[in-house]
Order: C-alpha cells, then structure tokens, then sequence
C-alpha cells in the first residue's frame, strides 16, 4: 500500500512558525498618558510649585511696602528673617510662638473631637433604622454649606447683644444672668473651635461610614456568634478594619485645621483676639497688615517646614505600626 504524504512548501511552514510581530502603536497613542496629565502639571505648577518657589525667594529679601512697586530693588536679607521669627525673646518671635501654641491646641481640640463625633455617628446610623436617610442627609449640611456663610452664620449667632446663642441661654433657658463677649477675649479660642468643630465632623463621619461599608456583615455576625459584644465588635473589628482610612483622615483633618485661615478671619477679621492668634492669620497680619512680606514669607516656610516634617513623621510611624501588625 502506498502512502501519500502532503508537505506545504517550505517558505509558507517558516512564515507560519516565525512568531507574528506585535505592531508599534502610534506615536500620538504612546503620548496620550502625557497629554492626559499634561493639564494637571501645568496647574499644578502655577497654582502651587510657583507661588511656593517665590515665596521663598521672597522670604531671603527685606520686602516691605517700601518696594512693592519695584521688587527687584528688596535688598538681601540672607536668614534674616528667619532669625527675627525665631528669635523668642524678641516680640515678633514671642508673637509666634504664641500663635504656633494656640494653634496646635486649636488644633488638638478639633481633630481630636471631630474624629470622636464622626466615628460616633457613623456607628450609630451604620444599624438600619427609620429616619436614618435624614440623619445622615442633616449631618452633611454643614459640609456641604459654603464655607463663608456657615461662618457669617455662627457670627451672627455669637453676637452679644443680638445673637441667638445669648437669646436662649440668658432669657429662655436663664442659664446666665447677663449675655458673655463670645467673640473677645478667652472666649473667641472657644467660639473659634467650636465653629471650627461643627465645620470638620461630617467631613469625618462621611469618611469614616463610607470606610464601613467595606466591611463585611458575616464578619460582625461571626463576632456575635462567639460572644462578642458591641463594644468588642466595635474596638476589634471596626477599628480595625478602619486603619487605613483613619490613617488618612487624621491627616487630612490635621493638615487642614493647622492651616484654617478662613475660620478665624471671618470671625475676627484681620486682627483675631490674642487667645485666638492662630498662625495663619499672624502670618497674614504680619504681611498684609504690617506690610512686612519677607518675613511674612520667612514664618510661611517655616510653617511649611514644620508640616512636612510632622507629616513625614507621622507617615513614617503609621507604616511601621502597619508592619508590625
């Protein structure tokens, strides 16, 4: 018996076992990640890398109203600004190391309680229950009102003659027997967080229940099953599993109440009470009230320097907290 055999011709059986070559992209395709961010960086650039580059040249010159026509004229100052913030015996560096402290206990003070009533919130309406929709809804409206006229509103509340706030207490409730300076003397440090707190807690409580929502219900009803209570769930489980959003939002709420200018400036002004001196606003009196730029400049990078560094720091401890977890 004869066997036929069929063989394809040779050049074909080498075309078909040459691997197929992938076809290049188009130059404009391999650019188009580019193009994409391209807008981003260019904002990026004017918006911030800019103003902060020129605010540390300006922080090295003696600009004062003297030169605002003409600053190339500013003459040099080396680190002499600087050394007249920092000098602490001195009334400028006094001056800001008072407002560096009373900032740092502003601060304190509405991170710390804008995490605890956030988290307090978000585990309250996280059980269904009715009317837990308008809950959630009213406690965003603070948040979602515009940052001035939240602020307006409590000024106008923390009025002493005719302020709602003095109206209730003294001749509704008659908790007082005259209306207090709400916004003078040691009281403006109250008013100030408060506004400040009422402000910073949604923010936290829609962070913090949008972070509950990964987390899986078979792992609460697995807890319960072992005999775990609430509280137990809650320190082990939701505290827990919130690390990382909790990592976050302490440092975003950190970041933005350290530097809180419009808080302060819409309540007082350009020149806040002494026990509400935060540094933002003493940076901006001393640059635009005292026409001083440098050194106004000198305090901003120095601010600057302080936040990388305690950002830096508190980044660096969180991750190896993470690794040894």
């Amino acid at each position: 018996m004869t066997v036929t055999t069929t063989h394809a011709p040779a050049g074909k059986a080498a075309r078909a076992a040459r691997p197929a070559r992938r076809r290049r992209s188009p130059s404009w395709q391999r650019a188009t990640p580019y193009l994409l961010v391209l807008p981003a960086i260019l904002l990026e650039l004017l918006i911030h890398i800019v103003p902060m580059l020129v605010g540390i040249w300006m922080s090295f010159v003696r600009l004062t109203q003297f030169f605002i026509a003409n600053w190339a004229e500013a003459p040099y100052a080396g680190f002499g600004n600087y050394s007249v913030a920092l000098d602490f015996s001195g009334p400028i560096g006094r001056g800001l190391l008072h407002s560096f402290t009373v900032t740092c206990v502003y601060t304190v003070i509405v991170v710390g309680f804008s995490w605890l009533f956030g988290m307090s919130a978000a585990l309250v309406l996280q059980q269904t229950f009715r009317g837990r929709g308008f809950l959630r809804t009213l406690f965003l409206v603070p948040y979602s009102l515009p940052i001035y006229a939240g602020v307006i509103t409590w000024s106008f509340l923390l009025q002493r003659d005719n302020g709602l706030l003095n109206h209730l207490l003294v001749e509704n409730l008659h908790l007082l027997d005259k209306p207090p300076f709400w916004l003078i003397g040691n009281n403006a440090f109250v008013s100030t967080a408060v506004v400040a707190l009422w402000r910073s807690w949604p923010f936290a409580f829609l962070m913090i229940m949008a972070g509950m929502q990964s987390i899986p219900d078979e792992v609460y009803q697995a807890a319960a099953v072992d005999g775990a209570g609430v509280w137990q769930q809650a320190r082990h489980i939701t505290l827990g599993m919130l690390r990382p959003v909790n990592t976050v939002l302490v440092l975003m709420l950190f970041l933005w109440t350290f530097n809180d200018f419009n808080t302060p400036f819409v309540l007082f002004g350009a020149t806040p009470p002494h026990s509400a001196d935060l540094i933002s606003i003493h940076i901006f009196g001393n640059s635009f009230v005292n026409w001083n730029f440098g050194l106004g400049s000198a305090m901003s990078v120095l601010l600057l320097l302080f936040l990388l560094v305690v950002t830096g720091a508190y980044l660096g401890l969180t991750s190896w907290r993470n690794r040894r977890a």
